[in-house]
């Protein structure tokens, strides 16, 4: 009370100043609250607007490689029907002309029409006439036939019978006579989904802070990912008719049914023409969360406040602002981060020398490796490939090479960019895609298909040679028991016995065509993955003494599993044994288990041995393909199909006198 009498103020004129100073803070409260939430949409706004414009420039790009390579495709179909046509009117052509020129070129098919619209000439012999045709070919060659267009470029359509596509064009002859070339577009159409725009669109949802993306047009929606239900059409939207006719970018905050959204809106448009809009929706959780705690915390500094009194004001204004501003920054680091890091392709960054300067996670798990040393390693240390220098010797933005990782090979598909710093030196961004699954899984279908046509063929020839087989047998015994010949009775014995043990051997050729050509049926057990580990182990202890190989297992993970416990013995044995081959005298041999995902596991044999020589590693699961003196061929046939039949791929790496390893992907629980 003194110290009020000193400053000559009442306890009503305190209260009073307490009122006044806790309806400021009330007022300072809101118009911080109203400015903080001003200045995370205008953030929002910021990072949505460099997001969609990335976005729309890739696009772009995707769409102008679309149009350079039918370009390159239309060029080179059209060099072919110059040359055709030079020689179909210097009439030196014929059909078996025609066909060569088309193998040789890698042209699907060529046709000739008249002008008349009967066809005259064609590389293609087959006709389908087991199928429903789809159109006349002479429909598109009308502008040709009827004088009004020398070059026709009629582009991708669907094959004339089935449900294939073909990129085509046309090519008048001077009597009107039309020249057709067509190639497969089913590459064309997969490289198009590949770099697409859906996909680009798809990529974006991925953060589940993303709801939707989508490409609208005055009509439809064009291409679109996420939750698109909440798309309202633009018809119905005064906003986005208003953004699709002043060609801007716009924004606005809209409420669904759970959650608030940050929709940014921006035309799009390629080669000056107008496509739509491309809508971007933010969720607003991480907004909302902020403001929360901002209410809170200014719930509790008004109390302190309250308590305090002015004394106290300067610093509690001092620290709010200092907390807006420092989760300012946080949100904008978080935003860069999640771009880069939440991309599912390795993104690195390298400066003039090739060093890494930035990389994301997504490069950490293809290096299959820690971080450290990778900020100090050129990048050629770390994506070690004789093709590695292509990627910057070559005016290409794309480049697909083959790498060793950690003794792996793999097949990684590089995209580069450059861009120059503050300090003008040069930067190169490489995107990286791998691509060795896909690589092993079209390998692996490659592998069933040959060896489904193996199998059948395998069973036809065994069952046609084992009928004239077992009269052979019977009629050979029939006479060493029946008939007696009266000179050289020796020569006889031996020679009837010779051919007896030849049709034993043959039987047993044809049991093991057989056995491959007819499925085994599957009976999956439970068992301990190590129990079935030790078991093989112990089986050749004596014959890892009687050579000095030396048995290494890495068991990192250890598990009950369902398999086929015979089967999957008989895999790892016949590996184990080639391993034992391939090792003349002291080795090592080496099984090594991961655990690939929550329902698949990698096992890998390795052994130190003479490797496989690089021309016939394709061939190795091959049927009937040995490079034993005494082998059969059929070890690694039935070890792929037992795998295949598993669920399972295989894949074998391999280098001359420095060893094999194989490579088994199975789930852990199959079910049969």
């Amino acid at each position: 009370m003194n110290l009020f009498k000193n400053l000559n103020l009442q306890p009503k004129s305190l209260i009073l100043i307490f009122i006044a100073v806790a309806v400021l803070i009330i007022f300072s409260a809101l118009f911080e609250l109203y400015q903080s939430k001003k200045e995370m949409y205008d953030l929002m706004a910021e990072q949505s607007h460099s997001l969609l414009e990335t976005t729309l420039s890739a696009s772009q790009k995707a769409l102008l490689s679309y149009e350079t390579i039918d370009t390159e495709v239309k060029i080179r179909l059209l060099n072919n029907a110059n040359m055709i046509r030079l020689l179909y009117e210097q009439n030196n052509l014929n059909n078996n002309l025609l066909e060569r020129i088309a193998e040789e070129n890698n042209i699907y098919r060529i046709n000739i029409f008249d002008k008349n619209r009967v066809k005259i000439f064609s590389s293609h012999k087959s006709i389908h006439t087991d199928l429903e045709e789809n159109y006349s070919p002479t429909e598109f060659l009308q502008p040709i036939f009827n004088n009004e267009i020398d070059t026709l470029t009629i582009g991708v359509k669907q094959a004339r019978y089935g449900n294939e596509y073909r990129f085509a064009v046309a090519l008048a002859a001077s009597n009107r006579s039309a020249i057709v070339l067509n190639i497969n577009a089913d590459e064309l159409l997969r490289f198009r989904r590949q770099i697409g725009f859906g996909s680009l669109l798809k990529k974006l949802t991925v953060s589940d802070k993303i709801i939707y993306a989508a490409l609208q047009d005055s009509n439809n929606i064009l291409a679109a990912s996420g939750d698109i239900q909440t798309l309202d059409s633009m018809q119905n939207s005064k906003f986005l008719t208003k953004a699709l006719l002043d060609s801007s970018f716009v924004w606005r905050a809209i409420d669904s049914d759970s959650v608030q959204i940050f929709e940014a809106v921006h035309p799009f448009t390629y080669n000056e023409q107008q496509v739509g809009i491309l809508r971007l929706g933010l969720s607003m959780e991480p907004l909302e969360a902020i403001n929360k705690r901002i209410v809170r915390r200014l719930i509790i500094i008004g109390i302190i406040l309250f308590v305090l009194g002015s004394l106290l004001l300067i610093y509690i204004f001092t620290r709010q602002n200092f907390d807006v501003l420092q989760k300012r920054f946080k949100v904008i680091e978080a935003y860069s981060n999640r771009v880069i890091q939440n991309v599912s392709d390795a993104v690195i960054v390298l400066d003039e020398n090739k060093y890494v300067k930035i990389y994301n996670s997504a490069f950490v798990n293809l290096l299959q490796t820690n971080t450290k040393g990778i900020d100090t390693n050129q990048c050629t240390e770390l994506i070690k490939s004789k093709e590695y220098h292509r990627i910057f010797n070559t005016s290409s933005g794309l480049e697909q090479i083959e790498v060793l990782i950690n003794n792996q090979k793999k097949y990684l598909l590089i995209s580069k960019s450059a861009f120059n710093s503050d300090d003008n030196s040069e930067n190169t961004i490489l995107v990286i895609r791998d691509l060795t699954e896909q690589k092993i899984l079209e390998e692996q279908v490659q592998r069933k298909e040959r060896m489904s046509a193996m199998g059948e063929l395998a069973s036809g020839v065994a069952h046609e040679i084992r009928n004239p087989l077992n009269t052979i047998s019977t009629i050979t015994q029939q006479l060493h028991k029946d008939f007696e010949p009266k000179e050289n009775i020796d020569d006889y014995k031996i020679l009837s016995a010779l051919v007896a043990k030849e049709v034993t051997r043959i039987n047993q050729t044809i049991n093991s065509f057989l056995r491959f050509s007819k499925p085994e049926k599957i009976s999956t057990v439970e068992f301990m993955l190590s129990e079935l580990l030790t078991q093989i182990h112990n089986q050749y202890i004596p014959m890892l003494k009687e050579k000095s190989i030396n048995f290494k297992l890495r068991q990192d993970w250890d598990g009950k599993v369902k398999w086929d416990k015979n089967q999957i013995q008989q895999v790892l044995m016949n590996l184990i044994q080639n391993s034992f081959d391939s090792i003349e005298q002291s080795g090592e041999i080496k099984i090594e288990i991961y655990k690939q995902d929550t329902n698949k596991i990698k096992l890998i044999v390795s052994d130190d041995g003479k490797g496989i020589p690089r021309h016939i590693l394709t061939k190795v699961f091959n049927l009937y393909f040995t490079t034993k003196a005494k082998g059969t061929g059929i070890g690694l046939s039935i070890v792929q199909k037992i795998i295949m039949e598993h669920g399972g791929v295989i894949s074998v790496h391999s280098i001359e006198n420095s060893g094999t390893s194989f490579t088994i992907i199975l789930p852990i629980i199959f079910e049969a």
